[in-house]
């Protein structure tokens, strides 16, 4: 039985380094309680936010870290039975939630919550409708499983009435295989897009689907519902909803659009049509997708109340979001992005934008196979087609591949070889030092290096900023 929440004072949190942990953690501090954690993967940028902020974080996982024993624990999804931390917990019946139970309670109920869905964008959607509406003066509370550049964490608090949260689609917990995102109290939901990924939870497409209609059905009559018109799964899904629905699109059959869109070296322009008026927008964003995300928020900022021209300059003074297509460095006419590009969609809608703000560059896409579904064949031919978008393809070691089985794991020879048939210079180089070393020896003024990871990489994007710094000199105008 849980403890009243007004009693609680110390909270732990295992897996705290998971961005939507981190940011929790951040939240709990703003709110004045006592917050430790732990993790057996301590890496920037959250493992700098929480040190920023003063939360203690022990680098490995050990019943001692509940010594002296907090009031409630967070279990993260990542976690599992035969964790030595959990199975401490659980023996010293210590009362415990999943995140998205200690985020509800303790920050969104009260709230207009307002949930971003989709299997692309969620995190620059958020993060972007997080500034638009408090560049409004709304003084929103989120939570975001990244870090925006306009706020510096990944979580805040708010005075307003709005909270609003990446919805995740992954599963809650160990003990709760519901995904995050049906805790969260829903008035307000924007669906991005839907496709098939987390193939460790997911049989099929069809189960995904469930998900989200599960989602849609406890929005209330008086929320709303911010479609996307151009993704079919998305449309079939919205076709019936109890709360209104408005739909966005690249196109003109929507009630939210975009024309003439333009990209420029810094991103995309494009002129925002909806039912209160049209207005030229300045996106600091890459790629039609971006373009798509902005429409979403466009659609939810008019609907409570944000006015085109807030919308509009709040779009133009975006910084963006830390490991979203992040440059890392720019000098000698050679830049480095660093973005969490793991799908197929994303890893394609990436290296295009990348192509259309560099015209005329040589990219270099270096791709870690890391996430439950890349790892796995379910993409083989996907990721080759996506890939190839890129003139020079690096590929990682895959990860955790001992645990897969040899018949089920992506096949890296197969990959290469695919790739070069498409054009691409292709090698697979799983040592990040040989990897950072190759990179480095050969670039050239006017490429364009983007390193796209779920993860850490091995601290490749770190090794390579440092080695192209001391080759070519210091950047110029990363941010």
């Amino acid at each position: 039985m849980l403890p009243p929440y007004a009693d609680i004072r110390h909270l732990h949190l295992i897996g705290i380094c998971g961005t939507a942990m981190g940011a929790l953690a951040v939240l709990l501090k703003e709110r004045g309680f006592r917050v430790t954690g732990s993790d057996s993967a301590v890496y920037p940028p959250m493992s700098e936010v929480l040190r920023d902020h003063g939360i203690h974080v022990a680098s490995a996982f050990s019943s001692d870290n509940i010594t002296p024993r907090p009031d409630l624990v967070v279990i993260g999804n990542a976690l599992s039975r035969g964790n030595e931390e959990v199975e401490a917990v659980l023996e010293r019946r210590i009362p415990f939630v999943s995140l998205p139970e200690a985020l509800r309670e303790f920050f969104i109920r009260g709230s207009i919550s307002i949930v971003v869905t989709g299997t692309h964008g969620k995190t620059t959607t958020s993060s972007l409708l997080a500034w638009v509406l408090d560049f409004a003066g709304l003084q929103p509370g989120f939570m975001i499983g990244g870090v925006p550049a306009n706020f510096g964490v990944g979580a805040r608090t708010g005075s307003g009435r709005f909270f609003v949260s990446e919805g995740d689609e992954y599963d809650t917990a160990f003990f709760d295989k519901r995904s995050k995102f049906l805790h969260y109290l829903p008035d307000i939901v924007i669906v991005n897009n839907i496709e098939f990924d987390h193939a460790d939870i997911f049989g099929d497409i069809g189960e995904i689907e469930l998900s989200f209609r599960r989602l849609l059905n406890i929005v209330p009559r008086n929320g709303l519902v911010a479609a996307n018109r151009d993704d079919p799964r998305v449309v079939r899904l919205t076709e019936h909803t109890w709360p209104p629905k408005v739909m966005f699109s690249l196109s003109g059959d929507a009630d939210w659009h975009a024309r003439n869109v333009r990209d420029t070296a810094s991103g995309a322009t494009f002129d925002l049509i909806g039912p209160s008026g049209q207005i030229t927008c300045e996106l600091p964003l890459f790629g039609r997708h971006n373009v798509s995300n902005a429409l979403a928020v466009a659609a939810v900022c008019a609907h409570v109340g944000v006015s085109l021209e807030q919308i509009r300059d709040g779009m133009r003074s975006f910084k963006g979001v830390r490991r979203r297509l992040e440059k890392l460095y720019d000098a000698q006419d050679i830049v480095l992005y660093d973005d969490f590009a793991h799908h197929p969609t994303a890893i394609t809608e990436t290296l295009r934008g990348v192509r259309a703000a560099h015209p005329g560059s040589r990219v270099w896409a270096i791709f870690e196979p890391r996430s439950n579904t890349t790892v796995r064949r379910f993409f083989q031919t996907e990721l080759a087609d996506a890939l190839a978008c890129g003139d020079v393809v690096r590929l990682g070691a895959v990860h955790r591949n001992d645990r897969i089985p040899e018949s089920e794991r992506l096949d890296i020879a197969r990959l290469v070889s695919d790739l070069r048939e498409r054009g691409a210079d292709a090698e697979s180089l799983p040592d990040v030092s040989r990897l950072c070393e190759e990179i480095t020896s050969t670039a050239r003024a006017g490429d364009v290096i983007v390193v796209m990871s779920n993860g850490g990489f091995g601290g490749l994007t770190g090794l390579l900023r440092d080695a192209l710094e001391k080759r070519f000199g210091a950047s110029e105008s990363a941010t």
